[in-house]
């Protein structure tokens, strides 16, 4: 079983992402829109103090990565 993931602030989960590739493109209002060579998904992070959760565990999901990938990329 996963670890819990911890709360993080949309730029560390940005920060984490950019870790793995990943480059924020634009931000359009609350939401930073990261992409990456070669993939066509994009991550719609909320720039916000807190993100819920469900919406870290939603963006670790498309991004491809386990929540132990993203956790290694948060050290």
């Amino acid at each position: 079983m996963a670890p819990p993931l911890p709360v993080l602030s949309g730029q560390e989960v940005r920060r984490a992402f950019e870790r793995d590739g990943w480059l924020c493109v634009r931000q359009k209002g609350s939401h930073m829109i990261l992409t990456r060579a070669n993939s066509m998904a994009t991550l719609s992070v909320p720039d916000h103090k807190e993100v819920a959760r469900g919406t870290l565990r939603s963006l670790i999901k498309a991004a491809g990565l386990t929540q132990e990938q993203f956790l290694d990329l948060l050290d």
